[in-house]
């Protein structure tokens, strides 16, 4: 496969590249080739190169929500993020670029005084990856500041479009499910104190951390599985850390797979272990939580790549 265009246009191409270099759990075999965009402008040259050319990409943030396979993915993907934050500041408004770290948008927020962004201290991930996932702390969901999003279309167009055009459900979003790809996101946010949202930076940074291990340390990706929706509008959202648990799943071990100690819905492993190990185990989960309790879990994490008895679960552009 030539990809000498986007080399020629300064876009680094990786041949043959591991996904286990590239995702948090730290797993997963040879994709045909990983070309990194650190911003929009080289994105939209590789998203229009590939396509001009028929070739089909997956698109990936961080890696901090993807479990890959161990056969790896026999096609390009897309990695999209970036070691530098892209933000621009105007009063209330930041403008960002869907490459940039979500925790280093929320950390630029609490500097310059802006709340609504404290919640996501220490998440991992890309923010782009955030909003098209919806993801949420304590309460708060990414779309609850967002403003508007620019969206690169399969037709090639860039679009402006505004939140109340885009449909957002707990941990999901219209753009999950369709071809537009985000460039960049506004967000509009309320003044806050400085002094005090650093502190519960620092607070939330430590209890993620006391919770949920550091990634670094522990290769997971996240929160495996969905929390519970409520039974009606009166209730509350089930933790599915708290359900597994209470089934017997925290238990559970297949191969060198595991839940973490102190969290029942992150799946963590030790060095023996194989993506499908991982997958048996979170299949092995569902299983139990649903023959005792009825309740469906639903995987938060995406699967890219053949897996055992789960046919081929790449999304390609």
């Amino acid at each position: 496969m030539d990809l000498s265009s986007l080399t020629n246009a300064g876009i680094p191409v990786a041949p043959n590249a591991l996904l286990s270099d590239y995702t948090t759990f730290k797993l997963g075999g040879p994709c045909t080739a990983l070309v990194t965009c650190a911003d929009r402008a080289r994105l939209t040259t590789a998203v229009y190169a590939l396509r001009k050319r028929n070739i089909p990409f997956i698109l990936m943030g961080f890696g901090s929500n993807i479990l890959a396979s161990d056969k790896g993915i026999n096609g390009v993907i897309i990695r999209y993020t970036s070691d530098i934050p892209l933000i621009t500041h105007n009063g209330n408004t930041l403008t960002v670029d869907a490459a940039t770290q979500l925790d280093a948008l929320a950390q630029y927020a609490v500097n310059s005084g802006l709340d609504g962004m404290t919640t996501f201290c220490g998440i991992p991930g890309t923010v782009g990856g955030a909003i098209a996932g919806n993801a949420g702390a304590y309460g708060a969901q990414i779309s609850d500041s967002l403003q508007k999003l620019d969206l690169l279309g399969p037709d090639g167009n860039i679009t402006s479009v505004p939140r109340d055009c885009i449909h957002f459900e707990y941990r999901d979003s219209d753009i999950k499910h369709n071809d537009a790809i985000i460039l960049s996101a506004q967000f509009k946010l309320p003044s806050g104190d400085i002094g005090k949202m650093q502190e519960l930076r620092i607070h939330i940074i430590k209890e993620r951390e006391s919770k949920h291990g550091r990634w670094q340390d522990n290769p997971c990706a996240g929160s495996f599985f969905r929390n519970i929706a409520p039974t009606s509008n009166a209730g509350q959202r089930q933790s599915a850390g708290g359900i597994i648990e209470r089934t017997g799943g925290k238990d559970l071990r297949i191969g060198g797979a595991h839940p973490y100690p102190k969290h029942a819905n992150i799946i963590t492993r030790d060095n023996s272990a194989s993506a499908q190990d991982v997958l048996d185990l979170t299949s092995k989960i569902q299983e139990l939580v649903r023959s005792k309790t009825g309740i469906e879990l639903i995987r938060e994490v995406r699967l890219l790549g053949t897996f055992n008895g789960q046919g081929n679960a790449d999304g390609f552009w």
